[in-house]
């Protein structure tokens, strides 16, 4: 049962990795409009986003974005966030006995 924590626990770190750089993708259009990921940076962007959206998507479903006004808050990648945290430290926890 350990092993297979730790395995799990070894996934989800990668996972969160790619929300990371999920996160750093999304951000950079903000700071510079005319970035585009050209050759292997588009593969690489390619992958995170595939990686990434499924349960992105799921979240989104769920909970509907937060409306303040004229902007709408989008909680699905927080609580993805906050998804995996939890995971990691149950996985973490149970690796551990």
């Amino acid at each position: 049962m350990s092993l297979a924590a730790a395995v799990l626990n070894t996934l989800l770190l990668i996972y969160l990795l790619f929300l990371l750089a999920r996160l750093i993708l999304e951000y950079i259009p903000i700071f510079n409009r005319e970035w585009r990921p050209k050759g292997f940076g588009l593969v690489l962007a390619e992958v995170v986003y595939t990686v990434t959206d499924p349960p992105l998507r799921f979240f989104r479903r769920l909970i509907r974005p937060l409306r303040i006004g004229p902007i709408a808050l989008d909680l699905g990648f927080p609580i993805t966030m906050l998804v995996v945290f939890v995971l990691l430290s149950i996985t973490g926890a149970i690796a551990r006995m």
